[in-house]
């Protein structure tokens, strides 16, 4: 059940009763600003930030700058911009300005509550569904987003996914968190093709043990194994055969729409995204990507640091998916997947970093901060772990002329903080996505406010 569905429907046996009752703290507040998040109106007239330290994550950082943005577009930074005259000035002095983070991997939007059915949109029946876009899918009321953006995340990828025994999930879409309907959130769609690479454990006893699917004896695993993969092979050779008739005889060619998704694959307009995490699966995922002749990312990436030869030489990116986990083996150290990404850095791999993409991690996607955070604690230096949620992310995600750094020409996207955003006492004060002031209330910020008002008339009493 939706959250406006509620509240609508309480509001009216409140009212049939007769018997409203409003605190003084929420009496100014109309029912549409206590329980909805209402999305900015378009940028109407130049903004200019002064005082403040701008942090433009590409480049040195600027102190007691100014920063100009107009049009939803970023015009200028420095210390002495020429501002047109109906410029709104804000004194930040004290403060800093970063780009806003950018979570690689999620299902925010495409999940409200992990425990109710009817809440869940992220996963197809069947194994192959190219043709799945989770754009078309995401629930651009969901109050993931207020949550999220409020500690800075102001624009997701967001992942459909395979499921127990799918392959093949669908095309993900990067979607700033603020807008009516999805199609006025969507930046860039689809951002890659989704594939969830077959499990085979190998190699004594494990931590986790998530290939239960595969059957329960390790001839049936294996059997089970060379048949997903197969099934990949046949699905790319499918495709590849349909974009060869299309492009022969188009007129006779009847319209497949799972095929027709995979068109941009193969012509490697965008790559194939490999959720893979250990070290066997990532090395075929690799070779695999050789032989079809596609764009690979390797998403989750636990043994990435293993490969990291391959991976250089191959020049394959990763999203490490998440920092902070268990190891995947008993005897590994406890902090392996903490130094994973300070060891991509040091291999020279590019690397982004996001949170699990789990249906239960979706209302976490706030904690991305100190996903980095935990790398930058465990050997990944303090500006790297930043990219790794900012401009690097741009960059693997094919958006980097866009987002993930503050400069001229680059949408006007970013936060205004008291700190460093990966630090956990950091607040973030102001948020503009496309240059619009974003409402950085939720239903965290409502409920503290609930409760203050609860202790503040037992007090009275």
């Amino acid at each position: 059940m939706k959250t406006g569905s509620s509240s609508r429907s309480n509001n009216r046996k409140i009212w049939q009763r007769g018997s409203l009752v409003l605190s003084l703290a929420l009496s100014a507040i109309s029912p549409l600003e206590a329980n909805t998040n209402v999305p900015a109106p378009v940028q109407d007239h130049p903004i200019l930030l002064k005082g403040g330290t701008i942090y433009p994550v590409s480049s040195v950082i600027l102190e007691g700058a100014q920063i100009l943005f107009q049009n939803g577009k970023i015009s200028a930074l420095g210390n002495r911009i020429k501002a047109p005259k109906n410029t709104e000035i804000i004194d930040i002095s004290g403060k800093s300005v970063y780009p806003g983070l950018i979570g690689s991997n999620t299902l925010a939007g495409l999940v409200e509550i992990g425990a109710v059915r009817a809440t869940r949109d992220f996963t197809e029946s069947g194994e192959i569904n190219p043709n799945s876009r989770a754009e078309s899918a995401v629930n651009p009321d969901s109050e993931i987003f207020p949550v999220t953006r409020a500690n800075g995340v102001l624009v997701i990828n967001t992942v459909p996914s395979a499921g127990k025994k799918g392959l093949i999930a669908g095309t993900s879409a990067l979607m700033k968190l603020d807008g009516w309907t999805w199609e006025e959130m969507v930046i860039k769609a689809p951002v890659g093709l989704h594939i969830k690479w077959p499990e085979r454990i190998s190699g004594g006893p494990t931590v986790f043990n998530r290939n239960m699917a595969y059957g329960s004896g390790t001839k049936d695993k294996e059997e089970a194994y060379e048949k997903a993969l197969r099934r990949l092979r046949d699905s790319f050779a499918n495709a590849r055969a349909y974009l060869k008739v299309l492009e022969n005889s188009p007129l006779q060619q009847d319209s497949d729409l799972r095929w027709e998704a995979m068109i941009p694959v193969l012509k490697r307009e965008i790559p194939v995204f490999v959720h893979a995490d250990r070290l066997e699966e990532i090395r075929r995922a690799v070779h695999w990507s050789e032989e079809e002749v596609v764009r690979l990312v390797i998403v989750g990436g636990q043994d990435a640091w293993r490969a990291a030869d391959l991976l250089k030489e191959k020049s394959v990116a990763v999203i490490v998916s998440p920092v902070m986990a268990l190891p995947l083996r008993r005897w590994e150290p406890y902090d392996t997947p903490f130094a994973n990404p300070a060891k991509l850095h040091a291999s020279g791999i590019l690397f982004a970093i996001a949170n699990a993409g789990g249906r239960s991690d979706a209302a976490h996607e706030r904690n991305l901060p100190y996903q980095a955070a935990m790398a930058a604690a465990y050997g990944l230096p303090k500006e790297e772990a930043l990219k790794a949620v900012t401009l690097n992310a741009a960059k693997i995600l094919g958006v980097e002329d866009r987002l993930g750094s503050l400069e001229a020409g680059k949408d006007a996207t970013l936060i205004v903080t008291d700190g460093d955003p990966l630090e956990i006492r950091t607040q973030v004060e102001m948020a503009f996505i496309d240059g619009r002031l974003i409402d950085l209330s939720s239903r965290h910020t409502r409920l503290y406010q609930k409760y203050q008002e609860k202790y503040r008339q037992l007090k009275k009493e």
